[in-house]
């Protein structure tokens, strides 16, 4: 049995909330990068609080999380779907810095 994809390319990502998917979209980056640039409707959920603040995030309905490059997101993920059995979960592929590239950009780069 083929698992389900844990990846969502920007592109994708832009589709779905340009269709208004009901998306929770979480972002595991720090307060200063969240601060210089976010996705809007984006909730911080630091990676290093993580553990501490799994109830913020959704266990039915697609959960989208977002960090940088795409590293700490999978992460965040492999985390949540090994540890407590996520199954809701999607990574940002290449994180915000994809997104600037791909689908908008004026979004800050750093």
């Amino acid at each position: 049995m083929e698992s389900a994809p844990v990846e969502i390319s920007p592109e994708d990502l832009y589709r779905r909330l340009q269709a208004g998917d009901d998306l929770q979209l979480i972002d595991v980056r720090e307060d200063m990068e969240f601060e210089y640039c976010h996705l809007p409707g984006s909730v911080l959920v630091p990676l290093s609080e993580l553990t501490r603040r799994t109830n913020e995030i959704r266990s039915e309905g697609p959960a989208v999380l977002i960090c940088h490059h795409g590293v700490r997101s999978m992460q965040a993920l492999s985390y949540l779907q090994q540890r407590l059995g996520f199954q809701n979960l999607l990574s940002l592929r290449g994180g915000v810095a994809a997104w600037a590239e791909q689908v908008d950009p004026s979004f800050p780069t750093y």
